[in-house]
């Protein structure tokens, strides 16, 4: 069984090239905002890990990180923020509310692929 994977933004490329270089090996599943991402785990779907970018319209990836960490079911899924913005205090904002690592925009896809393919090594695949 593969790990289930949320990508949660709002630009159809980054969706889109996330799919293809994660698809192979991950249970993809894309949204387009924290809204919809939210809702959709809420219905009882649980990824093992999530990427999510920041300025997305409806509901941005800092609100949608915090509702997500404070629920304690949610807290330890591991969490990828990407962004456009290089600031070490932005940086801070989102590591303490307990992201595993902020990737800068443009990123390359195959080093984003092996820190979540890294990490995914060290959680245990749920057994059915």
């Amino acid at each position: 069984m593969k790990n289930k994977l949320l990508i949660v933004d709002d630009a159809l490329t980054i969706l889109s090239i996330l799919e293809n270089v994660f698809s192979q090996d991950y249970d993809v599943v894309k949204k387009n905002n924290g809204k919809d991402a939210l809702d959709w785990i809420e219905e009882g779907n649980i990824p093992d890990m999530i990427i999510v970018d920041i300025n997305m319209p409806v509901m941005g990836g800092y609100e949608f990180i915090s509702l997500i960490k404070k629920a304690s079911f949610f807290f330890s899924i591991p969490v990828f923020v990407l962004s456009n913005t290089d600031s070490s205090s932005e940086k801070i904002r989102f590591l303490k509310l307990g992201v595993n690592d902020y990737v800068l925009k443009p990123f390359n896809p195959e080093e984003l692929y092996w820190k979540v393919t890294n990490l995914s090594k060290r959680i245990p695949l749920e057994i059915n």
